[in-house]
């Protein structure tokens, strides 16, 4: 009797840690976040530049298909687990060195050494309750931006991350669904979340000084101190509209 009571408790344990870690991938993984609230200060955003430039990309010869398998041409470098809980369009993993960064559909963000097919780790992009009866589809389908030693990512399971780009672990995630490219500059983020709204996010912890409602989601622009998001323009210091 002693011994069932025993064979129950393991297989508690083992079921709460494939629960945490589901979908199981290779690589080293990161830990997942759950943070209550959003911290919005309502404050203006400092030191903003008048322009930015474009990001300076290296040429990646690598592609993903739906069934997170990626590949060179038609070396298979990386296999992750199908799902049929996918935003449709073509993904595109970025390079740095040896290495490529890609999004999966299960929501996680994949760093593989390229030449060596070594996975040096795996990040969960999403809250651990969209995982259990949250979110239908955690999809990454924004492409990941790099400052400096950290990764900018979101996905469509809730959150927004700042990843080390060296170990893979979160600085910080806060809870806005992502599915368009976003803006980073000068310390702050410019991030259209899928509940349309344009947030303002402070790199060094994930706060937000400013978020505004717009009328539809899109891709925003940063020109002028200003960030145009489809036919609306807000001033990127205060998150006030701009009136016609």
């Amino acid at each position: 009797m002693r011994y069932g009571y025993l064979f129950f408790g393991l297989a508690i344990v083992a079921l709460a840690a494939c629960d945490k870690h589901d979908p199981i991938l290779p690589g080293v993984r990161s830990n997942v976040f759950d943070t209550p609230k959003l911290n919005v200060l309502g404050e203006n955003v400092p030191n903003l530049v008048e322009n930015i430039d474009a990001p300076d990309y290296e040429i990646c010869p690598y592609n993903i298909d739906s069934k997170n398998t990626l590949w060179m041409g038609e070396r298979k470098i990386y296999s992750g687990f199908a799902t049929g809980n996918s935003v449709a369009g073509k993904k595109t993993p970025t390079c740095r060195g040896n290495f490529v960064y890609a999004g999966l559909t299960t929501g996680e963000l994949i760093k593989v050494n390229g030449k060596t097919r070594a996975v040096a780790w795996v990040a969960d992009i999403y809250r651990p309750s969209n995982m259990t009866g949250g979110a239908t589809v955690v999809d990454i389908v924004a492409p990941i931006v790099f400052d400096n030693n950290y990764i900018m990512v979101g996905g469509l399971g809730d959150a927004f991350c700042r990843i080390s780009d060296k170990t893979g672990n979160a600085v910080w995630c806060i809870n806005i669904g992502v599915a368009h490219p976003f803006v980073v500059t000068n310390g702050v983020a410019f991030v259209v979340d899928t509940d349309k709204n344009l947030n303002a996010v402070r790199l060094r912890d994930g706060a937000i000084y400013w978020r505004s409602a717009i009328k539809r989601a899109d891709s925003p622009i940063y020109k002028n101190k200003t960030i145009i998001v489809g036919s609306e323009k807000f001033n990127a210091e205060t998150g006030e509209k701009i009136k016609k």
